[in-house]
C-alpha cells in the first residue's frame, strides 16, 4: 500500500483521448469531464423514497413526544384532557406509520415484477429481483419497524408513569377516611365523661349495662371489619390499575413480536421458493452436463477414428 499511486488524472486523460478518437465535440467532452468530477446521483426508487418518508414521519413523532413529554409527565403542566389528546394523536400516528410500513413490506419487488429478467438464471430471483436487493429491502422494513417500536416504547414508559402517578394520587385521598375511622375507633375505646355518667347510672341497672357493653363490642367489631374491608378495596384498586398498565405494555410487545414473526414467516417462504427454483436450475444444469459429456465423448471418438484413418492412409 505504500507504493500505491493516484492514477485519477491518467484515467481522465485516457477517457478524454478515447472520446476524441470517437469524434466527440467540445460540448460532449466538457460533459464527460464534468461527469468524471461530479458523479450523477442515480434516481431513488419509489420504495426508497417511501421508506425515507416513513422514517421522517417517525422522527417527527419522536420530536413531538420529546416536545410534549414533560407536559405529559407533569400533572401540573397539563390537564387529563390534554394528556388524552396527546395519547390519541400518538396512537393515530402509530397506526398510520404501521399501515405504511405494512404497505411498504407488501410492495417489495413490485417495481421489478414489470421488468423481470429473462434467461435460465432469471428464475433464481423473485420476478427478476436479486436476493441481495430483496434482503436489503426487507432490512429497510425491519429497521423502520424497530425505529417505530423504540418510539412507541418511549411513549409507553411515559404512559406507565402516568398510570403509576394516578395510583399514587388516588390512594392518599382515601387514607384520611381511614384515619377518621381509626380516630372513631380509638375515640370509642376512650371512655368519655358522658359514658362514665351513663355507666354510673347503669351500675344500678345490670341489664342495661350488659346491653350497652354488647352494643359497644359489636360497634368495635364492625369498625375493625370496615377498616379491613377498606384496606382490601384499596389494595384491589391499586392492583387493577397496575394490571391495566401491564396489559397495555404486554399488548404492545405482543404486537411487535407478531410483526417480527410475520416477517420471519415471509422470509422463510421466500427462502423455500428460492430453494425450489435452485433445485430446478441444478437439475437443468445436471442434464446439460450429461449432454455435454455425451457430446465430448462423441467428439473424442470421431477424433480417434480420424487419427487412425490418417495413420492407415499414410
Amino acid at each position: 500500500m505504500a507504493n500505491a499511486k493516484d492514477v485519477t488524472e491518467k484515467f481522465r486523460e485516457a477517457v478524454r483521448s478515447a472520446a476524441v478518437n470517437q469524434g466527440y465535440d467540445e460540448e460532449k467532452l466538457a460533459n464527460i469531464s464534468a461527469a468524471l468530477i461530479m458523479h450523477k446521483v442515480p434516481p431513488r426508487s419509489e420504495f426508497c423514497a417511501t421508506a425515507i418518508d416513513i422514517l421522517g414521519n417517525i422522527r417527527s413523532m419522536h420530536t413531538f413526544i420529546m416536545t410534549h413529554g414533560k407536559d405529559y409527565a407533569d400533572r401540573y403542566r397539563s390537564t387529563e384532557k390534554d394528556k388524552d389528546i396527546i395519547e390519541h394523536e400518538v396512537g393515530e400516528f402509530v397506526k398510520t406509520c404501521k399501515k405504511r410500513i405494512d404497505s411498504l413490506k407488501d410492495s417489495i419487488g413490485a417495481e421489478h415484477k414489470k421488468t423481470g429478467r429473462s434467461g435460465w438464471l432469471g428464475g433464481l430471483g423473485k420476478s427478476g429481483l436479486s436476493r441481495d436487493l430483496n434482503a436489503h429491502q426487507h432490512g429497510m422494513v425491519l429497521i423502520l419497524s424497530e425505529h417505530l417500536h423504540a418510539v412507541t416504547a418511549q411513549f409507553d414508559q411515559l404512559r406507565a408513569n402516568r398510570f403509576q402517578e394516578s395510583i399514587d394520587r388516588r390512594l392518599p385521598k382515601r387514607r384520611p377516611g381511614l384515619q377518621a375511622l381509626n380516630k372513631i375507633q380509638t375515640g370509642s375505646a376512650e371512655p368519655s365523661s358522658d359514658w362514665l355518667r351513663s355507666s354510673q347510672q347503669t351500675n344500678t341497672h345490670p341489664e342495661g349495662y350488659q346491653a350497652q357493653e354488647q352494643l359497644d363490642d359489636e360497634t368495635r367489631a364492625l369498625q375493625v371489619e370496615l377498616s379491613n374491608l377498606m384496606d382490601t378495596v384499596q389494595e384491589t384498586e391499586r392492583k387493577m390499575l397496575e394490571v391495566s398498565a401491564l396489559n397495555h405494555l404486554f399488548s404492545t410487545h405482543v404486537l411487535h413480536q407478531a410483526q417480527q414473526i410475520e416477517m420471519l414467516y415471509h422470509q422463510a417462504l421466500d427462502a423455500t421458493t428460492y430453494i425450489e427454483k435452485g433445485n430446478k436450475e441444478l437439475t437443468k444444469a445436471i442434464k446439460r452436463n450429461s449432454s455435454s459429456r455425451l457430446y465430448i465423448l462423441l467428439v473424442m471418438t470421431v477424433l480417434t477414428l480420424t487419427l487412425l484413418f490418417l495413420d492407415w492412409y499414410q
